[in-house]
């Protein structure tokens, strides 16, 4: 007899099964009890007839508490009235363990504190379980995006001696010695080596941002995918980027239909970020935009020279049914390693991909600095500790080329494509200003 998950069920209709996982509900209705068992792959209705199973066994599901430990043996049978299409009908039931108190959380409705406190609980439910699904999915595909495409993965270290983009926002790690590091905000600068040692490298891992911000946008550690390569334009970057998230969201269309559904998102809305053509404003054209549609969304008009904050960058995506990209922005407003435009010095080679729906920046990216003098100079004027970018230089002084690069954050993407309201959802353990536990 063979062992079935619950997400590869289909495969095993009219044949007899062994099911391990956990008790998620039940019910009873006359001579039959019905289970519904899940095993981290899925959720799956386990039918148990009087008259199938001994009496005590019958007894026995008729008793049984949430999240029992179970090993059920049955016939998986294809029923379009059960949740997911398939059952199990039990011939064997045996019980692996019981919980030794009442599990918290029930099915009546809990407040998001009381949630968040149980969060090592509230996993194992459905909404939590689909989200993290597609969080996978999105982790999966990236791996194979950049692989396809022959990009190295390259690991950049956590503790770093600065910041990348010299503020403040960081997290201090007492070392030895009275030395001082801090939580790294993001790999970009340590890919940037990788560029120039392997052409295609990018990093991905978690990050970190000492905000003291309650915003649905904003956890103080969140995971970014960020790829970097030698030999590439502004516009091929940008090209790059679309290219990645049309990818991601068509790997999830295929493949987490099941889970969309569950989250209640509509696949429709997706479709056209997967058929790409995304739209590209200038920061001028944004501002203007921003203007006109200002007093329809109740925000006031942004003032050129001045960067978007989430009430603009929502209030812009609300206008498109896809991603879209701004580009260009102010050079005083951004970081001091982007590349001038050199048809307006005043500006930058850059952009930020806005996911649509108001859920807002989601990709910031921007051809790097590769000349040595404009970059030290660059360094200078930001008051950074030239001492600190030397190692950064360096990259400048031997063989450097043109290149460019952006980073995701995850839990953003997550969020938007499976019609999270807060990124907190996005995450198995959030981290954010009020909560560090569990």
């Amino acid at each position: 007899m063979r062992r079935a998950f619950i997400e590869q069920i289909a495969d095993f209709e009219g044949e007899e099964v062994r099911l391990l996982g956990w008790l998620f509900n039940r019910r009873s209705k006359g001579k039959i009890h019905f289970l519904i068992v899940r095993d981290g792959t899925g959720f799956l209705q386990a039918t148990v007839f009087k008259g199938n199973v001994d009496e005590a066994t019958f007894q026995q599901a008729d008793h049984l508490p949430q999240e029992s430990a179970l090993e059920v043996i049955g016939r998986v049978k294809a029923d379009p009235r059960a949740p997911g299409g398939y059952e199990l009908e039990v011939t064997e039931l045996k019980v692996i363990s019981t919980p030794s108190e009442a599990y918290p959380i029930t099915k009546k409705a809990h407040g998001i504190d009381f949630l968040l406190d149980r969060r090592h609980l509230w996993l194992r439910h459905r909404r939590p379980w689909a989200a993290m699904r597609i969080r996978d999915e999105l982790e999966r595909a990236t791996h194979d995006f950049f692989a396809e495409r022959r990009f190295l993965r390259f690991d950049a270290p956590i503790l770093t001696p600065s910041a990348v983009e010299g503020t403040t926002e960081l997290f201090e790690v007492a070392l030895f010695d009275q030395e001082k590091a801090y939580l790294s905000q993001s790999g970009q600068l340590y890919a940037e080596a990788g560029a120039l040692a392997y052409g295609r490298v990018y990093t991905f891992g978690p990050t970190f941002r000492a905000e003291r911000s309650k915003t649905r946008r904003h956890l103080l550690e969140f995971w970014m995918v960020e790829p970097e390569a030698a030999f590439m334009t502004h516009d091929e970057n940008v090209q790059l980027q679309e290219e990645y998230v049309r990818y991601l969201v068509a790997r999830v269309l295929e493949n987490r239909a099941r889970e969309l559904e569950l989250l209640g998102r509509d696949p429709e809305k997706l479709e056209p970020a997967a058929e790409g053509n995304y739209p590209r404003l200038t920061y001028r054209e944004a501002i203007e935009l921003l203007r006109k549609i200002a007093p329809e969304e109740g925000i006031e008009p942004l003032p050129y020279g001045e960067d978007f904050g989430a009430p603009h960058e929502a209030a812009i995506s609300r206008r498109f049914d896809r991603p879209v990209f701004i580009e260009r922005y102010p050079a005083a407003i951004k970081a001091f390693y982007m590349q001038p435009d050199p048809e307006d010095p005043e500006l930058v080679l850059n952009d930020d991909l806005l996911a649509p729906e108001g859920y807002g920046e989601i990709i910031g990216g921007s051809e790097r600095i590769w000349e040595t003098e404009l970059l030290r100079r660059r360094i200078r004027e930001r008051g950074l500790p030239e001492e600190v970018y030397d190692w950064y230089l360096d990259l400048r002084r031997f063989g450097s080329v043109p290149h460019a690069g952006f980073g995701l954050g995850l839990e953003r993407t997550v969020a938007w494509i499976a019609g999270l309201a807060h990124v907190r959802e996005a995450v198995p353990f959030p981290r954010t200003y009020t909560r560090l536990r569990p």
